[in-house]
């Protein structure tokens, strides 16, 4: 019995590490290394926090584009340009990769950790 609950167990962290698996062409940067690129004109930021949790604390320089509001406002981004994306833990902006991947951007990048390991 106690063998069938581990196999379950690890059944179940399987499918979530793969649900939450980086599209193929997100790369992955920590915050640290996102000071080193905040400014940079060949870089989109994008933010996919809701807008009350963006108002109260932001980067500057991101642009606010909810997660659920991001399909309907891929045309407001450019193919051409690498897109960062940050969220509040890393979970949402994960989401917002796999969805830019899907819809053919091919240089997007999640900020490891999100706001929650952003300090100032």
């Amino acid at each position: 019995m106690e063998f069938i609950g581990l196999l379950i167990m690890a059944a179940l962290i399987l499918l979530y590490v793969m649900q939450m698996k980086s599209g193929k062409n997100t790369r992955q940067l920590t915050t640290s290394e996102l000071k080193k690129q905040l400014g940079d004109p060949s870089k989109q930021f994008i933010d996919v926090r809701t807008p009350a949790e963006f108002k109260g604390r932001h980067i500057k320089g991101f642009k606010n584009i909810p997660l659920n509001t991001l399909q309907r406002n891929l045309n407001k981004l450019r193919k051409d340009k690498e897109i960062i994306v940050i969220c509040q833990s890393g979970m949402r902006s994960t989401k917002a990769c796999k969805i830019l991947s899907s819809a053919g951007f091919h240089s997007v990048t999640n900020v490891r950790g999100g706001m929650s390991a952003w300090s100032e």
